[in-house]
């Protein structure tokens, strides 16, 4: 849905709510409608929130030692490898 869906669903549901006088349309119960646009923008928006949240990564560089061996990385963490001039076999 996004941030602005979200944001939207909250907006016309706060109208809804509030800045009508006539409740009632038919069956349908203007107030009760906006609070549930309220409700369900709130939930978009927190679970847009936390997964844009969980997408960050730490980029770490692995430096290679004397002997030859790096330090490995942990599961969260995402490798840089650059290769130089030096390092191209042709």
């Amino acid at each position: 849905m996004g941030i602005g869906g979200s944001i939207l669903l909250i907006v016309i549901g706060a109208i809804m709510t509030f800045g009508l006088d006539d409740t009632d349309l038919g069956p349908f119960n203007l107030d009760t409608i906006g609070w549930i646009f309220q409700l369900a923008g709130l939930v978009g928006l927190l679970l847009t929130l936390y997964f844009w949240n969980s997408r960050r990564r730490t980029v770490v560089r692995q430096v290679p030692t004397a002997g030859g061996t790096a330090i490995p990385p942990t599961v969260d963490e995402v490798v840089e490898r650059r290769r130089t001039y030096e390092d191209r076999s042709y």
